[in-house]
């Protein structure tokens, strides 16, 4: 088990956002519509995100919710959504495009990440929804994106171990492979110890309510989920 590691935490308002720098979180992914699986945030809220934050901001680029096969008025709104969230200094985006038969869209996701340069991108959970996982992880470094969040395919990372060893094994260098999908205090030593994963992804979902404005043990989570475990 890493005794160091990255926790990033998807929030979908200013208030969770500060919540989560406040309680220790090293990176913030801003969506709106978590419950949707996280679409792209306006840009008002984008700005105040970013200038309330210190820590890295990283915005999802995704127009609707639903399947991830777009297309080309999709595709051209992410590319405009890509362009502002460059504008605004947003610190990463994240996306994914897939095919029809369930494989990575190489060409289209190539072409998004091609656009947020110099910033890195993210290729989101849209890959738990194709269909040979070790294909999909080679076309995803096809793409140029520089980390992967995925639960292996499961409902959540716990669920997903066993696949989520065998990706980060073929990965080895070439990019970050970042389990997310629910994580929490009470789970997240024993992933830690399963997986040699540096960076691990977390909404929070099941302790704050999407509607909640009580962010009191939304920041305990986060904190417990950052207190160093003791050795096994």
């Amino acid at each position: 088990m890493n005794e160091t590691f990255l926790l990033e935490i998807s929030v979908e308002s200013l208030d969770a956002a500060i919540a989560a720098e406040r309680a220790g979180a090293a990176r913030v992914e801003l969506c709106s519509n978590l419950r949707e699986g996280g679409i792209s945030p306006p840009p008002d809220l984008l700005r105040q995100v970013r200038a309330a934050l210190a820590i890295p901001v990283f915005s999802m680029i995704r127009p609707r919710g639903g399947d991830f096969l777009y297309e080309e008025p999709e595709l051209t709104a992410m590319t405009a959504q890509i362009a502002e969230a460059k504008e605004i200094g947003v610190d990463g985006v994240v996306l994914g495009v897939l095919c029809p038969d369930g494989s990575v869209d190489v060409s289209r996701t190539k072409e998004l990440v091609d656009r947020a340069d110099p910033l890195p991108v993210t290729f989101h959970r849209a890959f738990d929804h194709t269909k040979d996982f070790l294909e999909a992880l080679e076309g995803v470094i096809a793409t140029g994106a520089r980390r992967l969040l995925t639960s292996g395919g499961a409902e959540s990372v716990p669920e997903g171990l066993p696949v989520l060893l065998e990706l980060l094994e073929a990965a080895r260098e070439r990019i970050i492979v970042m389990p997310g999908g629910g994580l929490n205090a009470g789970n997240l030593a024993e992933v830690r110890r399963a997986l040699p994963a540096r960076e691990f992804h977390s909404g929070l979902g099941s302790v704050l309510p999407y509607d909640s404005s009580d962010f009191t043990r939304f920041e305990a989570e986060i904190r417990a989920m950052l207190t160093p475990f003791p050795s096994p």
